[in-house]
This record gives C-alpha cells, structure tokens and sequence, in this order.
C-alpha cells in the first residue's frame, strides 16, 4: 500500500529533508513488524537449517529497521528536540523487545544451534565461521539457554536499562544546556584570547543577551578554564561542569547510576557470569578483568612517578607565578598552560592561525590520498540533516564511489558535547553486489564568527583526525556480512585506526600539506612543528593518571557486586584513591555525567583507550621505520586492519599487518615514561 513516509520507502541515501518527527515512531512499528515476518519465514522454512537459509537469512532481515534506526537514533545523538527525545523513550523499549524476542525465539536458536554443531564439516570461509561463531555466541550470551522464567525476567531487565540510559544521557544533556554564565564586566574575561571572547559575545547577542556567554559546551568551556585569570569563576565553571546530574533534583543522575549498575550485574549473573566486567570483556582483546586490572596497574607504576614530578612541578610553578598555596582542580588547565607556554614558548593562540578548519579537513583528506589512494569530492546534491553538515563522496584510484562522507562539525543546541563516528549505511555484499557505506563525523568545534574563520586548536586538530581514523574504519570496509563489517570489531580493537591516525599531526611531512595561516597563506614555521613534537610528552604522566583513574572507575563499577553500594560520590571517591593529585571536591562526581559508561558502548570497556594505544604506538612505530607515507605499510594497513572489519579475531589481523604481537615499549618512550632505547 501507498505511503508517504519517507523512512518506509526504498532509499539508498538518509531523506533528511523530508522526514518529520511524526514519521518516526510509524516507520518504527511497520519496519520492526516487517522484520517479525522476515524471522518468521525463516524459522517457518521447512528445509533442514543451512549456513544459507539460516545464518545468511538472518545476518540480512531487518535491513530497513536497521535503517530507521541508524538514521533515529544519529539525529537524537546530532540534532535532537523534546520530541525526538519523547519517541526514543517510547521506542527504544519496543526495539529491546524485538531484539529479544530473537534471541529467545527457540525455534531460530534451534537451527543456528544445528548449523554450529556441524561447523566442523561445513566447507564455510573464515568470515563465514566468524558470523556462525559470532551469532551463536551473541544468542547464548542473551539467554537463549535460559529457562523460561529467567528469560522473562532478563527482558524486563533490557527494556528498563534501556530507558534508564537514555535517561542518564537526557539529563547530561539536560545539565549541560541549563547552566550560562553571563558576563557583563570586560575585566572577568582577562586572559582569553580574542577568539573565545568574540565567540562568548556572539552567544550571548543570539540568546538576546548583554555581555559574554560562557556554557559548559567545550569550546565555551575549555577556553576559559584554560586562560581566564580570574580565579573565582574558573573555580564556579569548574564545580559546574563537575556537578552535572549531582544536584538531587529532577536532573540527578545518582539514582540512575545505582540503577543501571545493579540490572547490568544482575543481567551477567542470570547469563551465568561473575560480573558485567566478565561478561563484556569474553569478548574483547583483553579477555578477562583481571587482565584489564593488571595491565591498569602496569600503566600506573609506570606513570605514577612521571605524574607526582609534573604535580609538583605545577605546584611550585602556581606558587611562584601567583601565590597559590593549594592547586585545585580549577587551578590545572589554567597553570598547565602557563607552564607549557613558559616551557616551549607555544601558546595554542599561536598555532590556531595555521588550523583553518576547511585547511584541516583538507589535511585529513590528502594525508589518506598518499596513503590509501582516496579522492574527496564534495557534493551538493545529498539532504541533509542541518545547513553545518557538508557531504563528500570518496572514489578510489580507479574512481570507484567508496563511501559517502557527512561531517558536521559545530556545536549546537540539539546537539551532544563530545566527538563521534557514525554510520547511516553499513558496508555488505549482497547478490554480488558491493553496497558501499555511508558514514558521518560529529564534532564540537567553535564556530566560524563574522570576523575569524572556524580556527581549531592543535588538541582540536587531533580529535578531527582521531575521529576521521574511524571514519576509514566505516569506509574502506570490504566484508561481506554488515554485522562484522567496518567498526564492527571488538571495542579494544576499535581505536586502533583512529588513535594511530592522530600521529600525522605531529610529523613535518604531513603538517606541511595543510597548516597554513589563514590569513597569509604562510606555512607553519617548523620551529613550531619541533615545538609541538617535543610538547607532545609535556604532562603525559599527568594525563595518563588521568585516563587510567577512568579505566579503573569504569571497572569498579562493572567488575564487582555493586549490591552493597550505597552512595555513588563515596564510592567513585574510592575507586579514585590510587590515581589522585587534586583535593577532592565534595559538590562534584564524575560517574553521574560519564556518558560513556552509563550511555554509550563503553561499559567495562574505558581502559580500551589506552589498550589501543598500546597498538597505535607500536603500529605507528613501523611506519616511522619504514617512511610515514609508506606505501607498502599502508598497503598492508588497509588490507589487515581497515578492510576487515571483525571477520578474524583483531589479535591475528594485527600480527598479519605487524608480522608480530604489540610490544607496551614504544607507547611508554612515545609518552616519555621510559627512555628510548638504542
């Protein structure tokens, strides 16, 4: 029957441009009913179970479900309203159902089950026994061996986590729209640069308002935490921004942390493993979490020292500079980058000029053309979901369309803080036909005002090319199945092409194809380039403690019992104690507004970061050895790592690209804990 929902039709391309809130939640129920049919006539089929009529039917049903959802829940991360936020509370309840109603369909389990024990004398290519195994796995860790009651119940806990953490995400988002601090005195704005307090007037003159806008958005927030003199309100921003969901209002997140820990600890016991920590990590790199622990613990001996020297060197350096007899939390960004200016005569201010954000993307996308032949073209005629978004189409060197590229890089209010990969469109092979993905970046970077163009930090440039690695991940995926295609890999693995690709910003060759000021054209002067290479260790300790103090909150949460927890600040005050250098602040709590744990995929999984690390650095390391444009490296980079997705086990696709197992060495003199050898 005719439609005129534009989610249900046939489309290869997002209809951004027609689609309307109330499109969504009917495009929900007919495609989830489709995709019930679908199943339905799978398991209905009366021939015996086959990989084909089984495992292929089932990795390719729900495509157009797949779809509106990619497609709902991208906007709700990227361009999100009350009413958007209203359906994916109505709707992610009805999706944990379906998603359950699979795993615990018996009749399907049965015949998956029946292909699985043949596994042995089927004649399946690796990437086949990849999604057998994989599939399989995914029913037996979703219960489908339960008994009936306990099946019953681990729905229930599904369909409550899943509001509870769009919830947790709502009121994050909620916290970080609410708080503004308007200025109206000149003088509170001593020490930022011309650019923040241009961008602080222009957000104030669009809210209507007189004087200087300051938000807890990151490039609102960042710039004056780092350079605003006046102590007072670094110290009221700073307990604003650390106090998101702790206010015991209809915005705290405490409950909902208490919340979310226990169904996941339950959800891992009725499954039969320890912890939620135990049942996540079955199925990453790190294996168990005692080995995350262990190798945790490694980092901290090595970084600890390395991070008590930098306090104390900080320290001394307040004291001297302004008196301060006690550093706080505030006091860091501040001092830090007084220290690195007195050091290495290097003010970010300085470099901005030479990080055009249009130079940079240009940058991104010719340090890939010399290593991986692709060409970016950008294209006028795809929707889209706002005016920020620009749409590219990337060929290879026999102009074949490799993927089409959405970037969308300002903050805005419908819009989550942070930086993220996403895909509307997966990569597959299907009837012989490669279908090619469609794959988007969303960043926060401030932007462009009536008299500068959006000019990046060098911290900035990073994280466009962090993100941009993932990026390559989606759009040089060459599988045939969606499910184990592109960044669909272990999450321990998933950072490896995105931390890896970070380490051209520091390298001449690359700096040299796009760092040019933008109002002379001139190049960046390469005692600056020496400057930032040698900067780059600059308070490592100090920011390794850091992400491993996350890495170990993370797993106090998910690897223990949290039945005996009672209040969320005492606990996260403890999981804390090995890796503190500040005061504590009574009015803050990190865990309450830690999206990544307790909203994204990153539960049990925050010491991946440095895990991948531990790659890049020793993958980075080859192509140093060899030249950083390499062909024969990158060669072996794209066809390893970038094209395969998760059709082997990551630890054999990285031995393949390396010839050998990652060594810690080369992450631990990159960041100046240890002393190169040789």
């Amino acid at each position: 029957m005719p439609t005129n929902n534009p989610l249900l039709k046939s489309f290869d391309k997002a209809p951004f441009e027609q689609i309307k809130n109330e499109h969504f939640k009917p495009a929900f129920l007919e495609a989830i009913e489709n995709a019930r049919k679908e199943i339905d006539a799978l398991v209905e089929n009366t021939e015996a179970p086959t990989f084909e009529n089984t495992l292929e039917a089932l990795e390719f049903s729900g495509r157009q479900l797949d779809r509106v959802s990619s497609i709902f829940f991208n906007l709700n991360s990227a361009e999100t309203n009350d009413e958007i936020q209203k359906i994916a509370q109505e709707v992610s309840p009805l999706l944990s159902e379906f998603g359950n109603d699979i795993t615990l369909n018996e009749a399907l389990f049965k015949r998956i089950k029946s292909v699985y024990e043949q596994r042995g004398h089927l004649d399946l290519t690796t990437e086949q026994q990849t999604l057998l195994e994989k599939r399989y796995k995914s029913f037996s860790r979703n219960g489908a061996n339960l008994e009936d009651a306990a099946k019953k119940r681990l729905r229930e806990v599904d369909a409550e986590l899943s509001k509870l953490k769009l919830k947790f995400g709502e009121n994050v988002l909620a916290e970080t729209n609410k708080y503004e601090l308007l200025l109206t005195k000149e003088e509170d704005l001593n020490g930022l640069p011309e650019g923040a307090k241009e961008a602080a007037a222009q957000l104030a003159k669009s809210k209507e308002k007189e004087g200087w806008l300051i938000t807890l958005d990151y490039p609102s927030y960042i710039p004056f935490m780092k350079y605003a003199k006046n102590r007072a309100l670094r110290k009221e921003l700073s307990l604003a921004f650390g106090s998101k969901g702790f206010h015991k209002d209809e915005l705290d997140n405490q409950e909902n942390v208490l919340k979310i820990v226990s169904l996941r600890h339950e959800r891992a016991n009725l499954l039969g493993y320890q912890t939620h920590a135990h049942f996540v990590l079955e199925e990453r790199m790190a294996e168990t979490p005692e080995k995350v622990q262990s190798f945790l613990t490694e980092l901290l001996e090595k970084a600890k020292p390395a991070a008590e020297r930098e306090f104390a060197e900080l320290e001394a350096f307040a004291k001297e500079l302004d008196g301060i007899a006690q550093l706080e939390k505030w006091d860091s960004a501040y001092y830090s980058e007084k220290l690195k200016q007195k050091l290495f005569n290097l003010d970010d201010e300085k470099l901005k000029p030479y990080f055009k954000l249009e130079n940079v993307i240009d940058g991104v996308f010719k340090v890939t053309e010399k290593l991986f032949d692709l060409n970016f073209k950008e294209v006028f005629n795809v929707e889209k979901y706002h005016d920020d978004v620009k749409t590219f189409e990337v060929y290879d060197s026999s102009q074949n369309l490799v993927s089409l590229f959405y970037a969308d890089f300002h903050p805005r209010p419908g819009k989550r803080g942070g930086a993220w990969m996403t895909s509307y469109k997966p990569q597959y092979t299907l009837q012989g036909k490669n279908s090619r993905p469609h794959i988007s970046n969303v960043c926060n970077f401030t932007k462009p005002t009536s008299t500068k163009p959006s000019l990046l930090t060098f911290n900035e440039v990073t994280t466009l090319f962090h993100e941009f690695g993932h990026a390559l991940h989606g759009m040089l995926a060459n599988t045939t199945y969606p499910s184990i295609s592109g960044t669909s890999v272990y999450w321990d693995f998933a950072e490896l092409p995105s931390q890896i690709l970070e380490n051209w910003c520091y390298e001449k060759e690359a700096l040299e194809l796009f760092a040019f000021h933008y109002e002379t054209g001139e190049l960046i002067p390469m005692e600056l380039v020496q400057k930032i290479k040698e900067s780059a260790t600059f308070q490592e300790g100090m920011a390794t403690l850091r992400q491993l103090s996350f890495g170990f909150l993370d797993m106090a949460w998910h690897g223990k019992d949290p039945s005996k927890i009672e209040e969320v600040k005492n606990y996260e005050s403890k999981a804390f104690e090995g890796t503190n250098l500040f005061p504590e602040t009574p009015e803050t709590c990190m865990s309450v507004a830690f999206s990544h744990i307790f909203q994204g995929g990153y539960s049990s999984g925050y010491y991946s970061y440095k895990w991948a690390e531990v790659l890049d650095a020793d993958a980075f390391a080859y192509f140093k050895e060899k030249g950083i444009f390499n062909k024969e490296v990158a060669t072996k980079f794209k066809e390893h790592v970038l094209s395969k997705g998760g059709t082997e086990n990551p630890m054999t696709l990285y031995k393949r690209f390396r010839g050998a197992a990652p060594k810690i060495e080369p992450l631990l003199e990159r960041a100046g804990l240890i002393k190169k050898v040789g």
